[in-house]
């Protein structure tokens, strides 16, 4: 019989990963690297966000969301830091998808390419900074990935 949950001491971030899972709070979804936070999980996530948005807050942070989507020449701005996770990023290089003329579902439109690829990020200093870099805005915000 197969351990159901691995020991902290064996390996740590599998005994983390066992818990979410034994735990209900979320699951691997269809996507390589991501997961499906679920009902019991997400509940979690949003004390622990309404907690310290309330502390952010009351420094006086403002909230702000960027894209997910990053122009591939600012990601490499960030190329020396980038090194270690480049390998895991996803790239978007069309817009559009179209029925597959010769019926076999969908297809991406080869008209559709985009002029500049994007990497998907969460999170990356250089959209921040390109955003704030007139000086217009303060860049005292507590940042989310995606809009």
């Amino acid at each position: 019989m197969a351990k159901e949950v691995t020991s902290r001491q064996e390996n740590y971030s599998q005994w983390y990963n066992d818990l979410v899972v034994k735990a209900d709070l979320a699951e691997q979804s269809a996507v390589r690297g991501c997961m499906v936070i679920k009902p019991y999980g997400y509940a979690i996530w949003e004390k622990m966000q309404g907690i310290l948005d309330g502390m952010f807050k009351e420094t006086g942070v403002k909230n702000a969301y960027f894209p997910l989507f990053i122009p591939k020449s600012f990601f490499s701005r960030e190329a020396e830091h980038v090194a270690g996770f480049a390998k895991e990023c996803a790239v978007v290089t069309h817009h559009r998808l179209m029925n597959d003329p010769k019926g076999n579902g969908i297809v991406v439109d080869p008209e559709a390419k985009l002029e500049e690829e994007l990497i998907v990020r969460p999170t990356s200093e250089t959209i921040i900074w390109n955003t704030y870099k007139t000086g217009e805005t303060s860049p005292s915000c507590a940042t989310s990935g995606a809009t």
